[in-house]
């Protein structure tokens, strides 16, 4: 087979293939059994102060007879004590220590970033992720996407983690803004290591018309969501190349509906070093990464 490692700012990967920041990373338990099944690296769940989710959260969208076009979520970071998930990192790194562990942070001052930043290195992250992109419920709390949409807030916090940071430092930018080239040419003047894009669009993905509640719904109230899943690939893959063309730009790992070893190669032709995957996983499972190796490296 061909060699797929690949240097991701400074990182090395024994593939390109990692799982993104979502439920599929939400343990220790869960990110073992995707690098036994072949998974070169994943962000573990945002990490942050705790959080209550709901139930239901996922909302999924069909077309024709094609199950999961699209996936619209309400949930929010991880709902797990902070202790726990950095106990977890721990034993994972040193169990897979050639594979890539990354810590996608979510929090709000400074003094909370330098806190955090602090634990997750202690723990053994390869990198960490600024979860500067969920457009939903974080974005309330002056967190997310609403960072992401604001140049200059972007640019101040990830300064702050840039002082403190002695791993390499990846922003995540989201697409709910009206030119993604703003934020990102405000991280390359933070002089962040590295960028990943897309997070989830925000979306509504129907209404129960029984109750007249939007989907998905709790109880009798529902919320506006992020939409994931192959539906978004177009709208990623054009905002990828927008990204790359930045002067400056540092390396990419890029996301949105990339569900088989073609996808990524598409993101990868458009800039991508590495490339995230979420809702294929939930869809199929793990081993979907056995198809995308064998046929990265025979393309």
């Amino acid at each position: 087979m061909a060699d797929l490692s690949v240097d991701f700012c400074g990182i090395k990967s024994p593939n390109p293939f990692w799982l993104a920041s979502a439920p599929p990373t939400n343990t220790g338990d869960q990110i073992k059994r995707a690098f036994d099944a072949g998974w070169g690296g994943a962000v573990w769940k945002t990490l942050g102060n705790p959080i209550v989710n709901v139930s239901s959260r996922f909302g999924g969208v069909d077309y024709g007879s094609t199950k999961l076009m699209g996936l619209n979520n309400i949930e929010l970071i991880t709902d797990r004590p902070l202790e726990v998930n950095l106990k977890e990192m721990y034993e994972v790194k040193k169990q897979y220590p050639n594979n890539v562990v990354v810590a996608s942070l979510m929090v709000d001052t400074k003094e909370e970033w330098a806190e955090i930043i602090k634990k997750a290195e202690d723990a053994g992250a390869d990198a960490l992720e600024l979860n500067f992109g969920c457009p939903h419920g974080m974005c309330e709390r002056g967190m997310g996407s609403a960072v992401g949409a604001e140049p200059k807030v972007l640019k101040e916090i990830a300064g702050w983690v840039m002082d403190c940071a002695n791993v390499p430092v990846i922003v995540k930018l989201t697409p709910n803004i009206g030119d993604i080239t703003e934020p990102t040419e405000a991280a390359v003047e933070a002089k962040v290591s590295a960028l990943s894009l897309i997070n989830t669009i925000k979306s509504i993905v129907g209404v129960d018309l029984d109750t007249m509640v939007p989907m998905p719904r709790v109880g009798d109230a529902s919320t506006n969501g992020g939409y994931c899943g192959p539906a978004v690939k177009p709208i990623a893959l054009h905002l990828l190349g927008q990204v790359a063309r930045v002067p400056g730009c540092p390396p990419i790992s890029g996301i949105g509906g990339i569900s088989n070893w073609r996808d990524a190669a598409e993101f990868m032709a458009l800039g991508a070093t590495t490339v995230q995957v979420c809702t294929a996983v939930m869809h199929y499972g793990y081993r979907i990464v056995e198809d995308m190796i064998e046929g990265l490296s025979d393309f």
